[in-house]
């Protein structure tokens, strides 16, 4: 069978191929990107049109520039200067597609030519004469070298503050006012004035950013920053240095040409005394923050120069543009990078390489992911009774890059060379070049991603499956009833049953639903559409679970609209005035079980649950919850479930094909690491309210159990990752379960899931032939179709180091290395753990120092083009609450986000890690795009400014106490800074220009993620500022986590350490 029966020239299946000179592509939320002409975008630390530059300390050497690469990320240096003295501006390499080959010698001390000299700062000390003169002057000064500063305290990763050494006054030590909220990633509020954030949300990362990261502000004076862990004084506002960020620079003027980059030894870095210095100049860091290399440039820099033109697949071993840039996808024979990312798209040859580099080779794959509307969905190819064609020896399936050879009659397999015959209904003839004529009539031998019908050989049993059910198992015991939650989710299911998910030119749904209320008991009913009433059927020997009804539990929709209408307006009565606080979990995971084994069909439950189960039933728990474990051996047993009933449990639900979303509404422990197990292993969601409330957690819920009904699901699900020889897929790591050691299998997979796949080398590759994946998955899809998805994705191979560097993906490499970590923690303690991740970057960004880069001195930090935000994001990671919980981080919100990250894509992980800060007071009211991105640190912040902070879980809203009153009434509908209340959830609607654009805002970034992320108004100075501040990453946390300089600054030691 042919797709369409029309000789193609041009791309397949007739997409469009829109102009690309000037196509125009919505940056994220549907708003245009103007075209941006590259050169406005400044690298870290050159002159900006429109900024006002300093004078450099007299008598600097500027040495030519030996790099040869384009400057895109500059000479990055590590500046003398204070923060906010050096500005960004050094125009980005207009490079095409390719990302700049080399590395940039990463350089402690260059600084830029200034543009016009100002008074700013005055000179530091006397001027040395002579290169010699200052590496004296500057002896002191390596960059976390380890002769200069003492070892950091044991126990800690690296540099706690340490006690000043210098002569003088007492610093000024700001204690914060209110208690130390330090939740990280996750914010669940301590009780009454309740509520918590819940889940991380998919689609890209987005925002249309524009221009460099502002100038930074002076900070508050008193704010006290470590360095290397040593105090130094806070130096006061410039005396020229015009306050608060004075608007978006003039981007009119072009820039002249770059001036030379400076290369400078840390050694030679003129470090002034502090005596010398007038008290408003004593540096605050010995490193320059806007010197060291920033997210929101590479971001930016890579938006402008990839998101106009689409990315063709066609091309083996092709980076993609980044998780953040908005960009169209053409399928020519490779899947789009919305199904699978790749830490490298150049893998080693050899396994002693890959040792050598220990640059992890892993794939995120999201197999069922959500394509944006300009994008062709799989094609659907069905090959009749006969089934798709595949390799006789590996079971490959037919794809872009099997060869077919003696004219067309057979063809040798490119994975396992195998030669297979071809079936007669598949034969065609080739032309000249060896392709088939039929080339671009058949997705599966020119796209890089397609579905093939399944066969019955494919179904359980050898019998074509059932449509899947839906169970709605709602808790009605005393906690639930009162909240109002009851009440909420009947009200809510009236309508979300219209909803139900469906094949695409179906009427309705094919999927049947069943209800269940439960607290010590069970109660079934029975809503067949034949009855007047809906029936009530109690199972109180919860120890034997058994379903009491066949025929009318699980019905249509539309057949029993009024028996299922009666029914939920009946259960909010029934149970209005209970008194049982019990409740049992594990029986209620068997009954829908039970249920969905006697309608024989696969099919989800969506429980929603409130307590810890501690009523007599199997599956009952304990509180076990011990914060005194935390940083002891015996930490891993947080994470691990206390009993292993819920283990066996989940593999009969995968055995079913039985699903388990699971909704929490906790008011205290309630075990998520052992309640999770099922839904974990079940391929299933979890979402979490910790004290909810229905007027601030009514929205978020509602939306989340709206889209988690709606969104489409594959159920019955195994997943097979085959390889070229060479290599083969040795970890897996993501919600599923697995019985063999190469099938992932999964009762549920929805749109959202990501299971990631590491590989490791068993033989030898070759740079000619490359490395291929093929990802199959085999499923059921909503209307009871047994389905097969197929995804190709072929990598280059390389025998030298640099090209290996040169092609990495950074995002994807932590989304990596943070489901590493997460799993860790299951079994090790967690600083080891942190260790491990800590040891291993700086394994591999040592090795690339030794092999790939020019010779220099030791005291430089080189970084490789496109790792150089490793650190920054690793950093990030080990501030996470999992492996570095706050004081308020409960045992429940770190086992929860562990479950939360081990299936996040590297959209999510990518925010998750590095929230998304906006200004939104410099948004343009008239335009439909995104404010520019800055910085998570504190210094970015102006206290005249508002800021909206993102994570895919929490979108907060900071407003600094001198904002203007006109803004806050335009956007609080209240008259002063003083009467804008904290507890708000959502803003209020006004109707005026300010208001709708930051709603507008909000709303988008709604749309980008998976879950509704939870409003948080925080007040500057006010106590929930303590828990704002968790997510300014870059930012020494209260926990003891290090700031970004800081842990620069130790990865450079711990380089530093293993080269020599």
């Amino acid at each position: 069978m042919s797709v369409n029966q029309q000789t193609h020239t041009g791309p397949p299946y007739g997409q469009p191929q829109p102009g690309y000179q000037g196509y125009q592509q919505p940056a994220y939320g549907g708003q245009p990107l103007p075209g941006v002409p590259h050169s406005q975008y400044g690298v870290y630390n050159g002159p900006m049109p429109g900024y006002q530059q300093p004078v450099p300390p007299q008598g600097s050497v500027r040495a030519p520039s030996t790099s040869g690469t384009s400057l895109s990320s500059g000479h990055l240096g590590y500046s003398p200067f204070g923060q906010g003295d050096v500005q960004n501006g050094i125009p980005a390499s207009t490079a095409p597609m390719q990302r700049p080959p080399a590395s940039q010698p990463f350089l402690p001390g260059s600084a830029p030519v200034p543009v016009s000299q100002t008074s700013m700062l005055q000179q530091y000390g006397p001027p040395p004469a002579s290169v010699q003169q200052l590496s004296n002057h500057m002896a002191g000064m390596t960059i976390g070298s380890t002769s200069t500063s003492a070892p950091p305290p044991a126990g800690l990763g690296y540099g706690a503050p340490r006690p000043p050494t210098m002569p003088g006054p007492p610093l000024p030590v700001q204690t914060a006012a209110g208690p130390p909220t330090s939740q990280p990633n996750h914010v669940s509020s301590p009780p009454p004035p309740p509520s918590t954030l819940s889940g991380p949300y998919p689609g890209p990362p987005m925002s249309g950013l524009r221009g460099p990261p502002p100038p930074t502000h002076p900070p508050q004076p008193g704010y006290q920053m470590q360095q290397n862990g040593s105090f130094e004084q806070v130096r006061g506002p410039q005396t020229n240095y015009g306050g608060a960020y004075p608007g978006t620079p003039n981007y009119g003027s072009q820039p002249g040409p770059p001036p030379p980059p400076k290369r400078l030894d840390p050694d030679s870095i003129p470090s002034p005394q502090l005596n010398e210095l007038p008290p408003q100049q004593k540096p605050r860091h010995r490193i320059d923050p806007d010197a060291i290399p920033s997210p929101i440039q590479v971001i930016e820099d890579d938006r402008s120069n990839r998101g106009s033109e689409p990315f063709v697949t066609g091309v083996r071993g092709q980076v993609p543009p980044l998780v953040t840039t908005n960009f169209l996808v053409k399928d020519q024979g490779n899947a789009s990078p919305r199904y699978i990312r790749c830490t490298s798209y150049n893998i080693p040859c050899t396994s002693d390489m890959a040792k050598q580099s220990q640059v992890p080779l892993a794939a995120v794959i999201k197999p069922l992911a959500t394509l944006p509307p300009d994008e062709t969905l799989p094609y659907l190819v069905d090959h009749g009774e006969s089934g798709p064609v595949r390799c006789n020896r590996c079971k490959a399936y037919m794809c872009p890059f099997m060869q077919f050879i003696e004219g067309g009659r057979r063809f040798q397999c490119c994975f396992c060379s195998c030669v297979t015959e071809v079936p007669p209904h598949y034969f065609q003839h080739l032309d000249h070049t060896g392709k088939r004529v039929d080339f671009y009539d058949r997705p599966e031998l020119s796209l890089g991603s397609y579905e093939f019908l399944a066969t019955v050989d494919y179904c359980k049993n050898n019998k074509f499956p059932s449509p899947p059910a839906f169970i709605f198992m709602i808790d009605v015991s005393y906690n639930a009833v009162k909240s109002g939650l009851v009440r909420l989710i009947c009200e809510e299911l009236k309508s979300l049953l219209d909803y139900l998910p469906r094949e695409g030119n179906m009427e309705e749904s094919a999927i049947r639903v069943g209800f269940v209320t439960y607290n010590k008991v069970l109660h079934f009913y029975n809503v067949k559409s034949s009855l007047a009433q809906p029936q009530m059927m109690v199972v109180s020997d919860v120890a034997d679970m058994f379903v009491p009804l066949l025929d009318g539990f699980l019905v249509n929709v539309n057949e029993s609209r009024t028996v299922i209408i009666s029914l939920l307006d009946q259960i909010p009565e029934m149970f209005a005035d209970t008194r049982e606080t019990e409740t049992v979990f594990g029986p209620v995971i068997q009954a829908g079980l039970e249920a969905l084994k006697a309608a024989e069909c696969a099919g989800k439950l969506f429980i929603f649950h409130t307590s810890l189960p501690i009523a007599e039933a199997p599956g009952k728990l304990k509180n076990r919850d011990d914060k005194k474990l935390i940083n002891t051996d015996k930490e891993k047993t947080l994470f691990q479930p206390q009993t292993s009933f819920y283990n066996n449990l989940a593999k009969d639900c995968v055995a079913q094909g039985c699903c388990v979303d699971l909704f929490l509404f906790p008011n205290q422990y309630l075990d998520v690491a052992t309640l999770g197990i099922v839904t974990y292993q079940t391929g299933g969601s979890i979402y979490k309210y910790a004290y909810f409330q229905l007027e601030t957690d009514q929205d978020r819920f509602l939306n989340d159990l709206r889209r988690d009904v709606q969104k489409e699901v594959g159920f019955d699900a195994v997943m097979r990752v085959r390889t070229s020889t060479g290599i083969r897929a040795t970890d897996f790591f993501g919600a599923f379960f697995m019985s063999n050691t190469t099938d992932v299998e999964m009762a549920g997979l929805d749109c959202d899931k990501t299971i990631t796949v590491e590989f490791k080398h068993d033989d030898k590759l070759s740079e000619d032939s490359g490395a291929l994946l093929q990802c199959a998955l085999l499923y059921t899809s909503c209307a009871g179709q047994r389905r097969l998805r197929i995804h190709n994705l072929s990598l280059n191979c390389c025998t030298q180091l640099a090209d290996l560097y040169r092609n990495c993906e950074t995002d994807t490499l932590i989304n990596y290395l943070a489901k590493y970590a997460y799993r860790g923690v299951l079994n090790s303690p967690v600083k080891t753990v942190r260790d491990a991740l800590i040891n291993q970057c700086a394994q591999i960004l040592a090795c690339y120092r030794k092999n790939c880069a020019s010779p220099s001195s030791a005291g430089q930090l080189i970084l490789p083009e496109c790792m150089k935000l490793l650190p920054v994001y690793l950093n990030c990671v080990l501030k996470s609450d999992v492996l570095q919980p706050g004081l308020e981080v409960t045992t429940d919100d770190r086992a929860y986000i562990r479950q939360l990250v081990t299936s996040m894509d590297v959209a999510e992980t990518n925010v998750f890690f590095y929230p998304r800060l906006l200004p939104v007071t410099k948004a343009d009211v008239d335009s439909d795009s995104l404010p520019a991105a800055i910085r998570n640190s504190e210094e970015r912040l102006s206290k005249g400014d508002i800021y909206l902070l993102e994570n895919g879980l929490n979108i907060f809203v900071w407003v600094g106490v001198n904002v203007q009153q006109g803004l806050i009434q335009n956007l609080f509908g209240v008259s002063s800074f003083s009467q804008i209340s904290s507890t708000l959830n959502t803003l209020p609607v006004l109707e005026n220009p300010f208001s709708k654009k930051v709603r507008s805002i909000i709303d988008m970034l709604q749309v980008q993620r998976s879950r509704y992320m939870k409003l948080i108004i925080v007040k500057q100075e006010d106590k929930l500022e303590m828990l704002f501040k968790q997510f300014l990453v870059e930012d020494k946390s209260l926990t003891g986590g290090a700031s970004y300089v800081d842990f620069l600054c130790h990865m450079h030691k711990e380089i530093r350490q293993l080269l020599s």
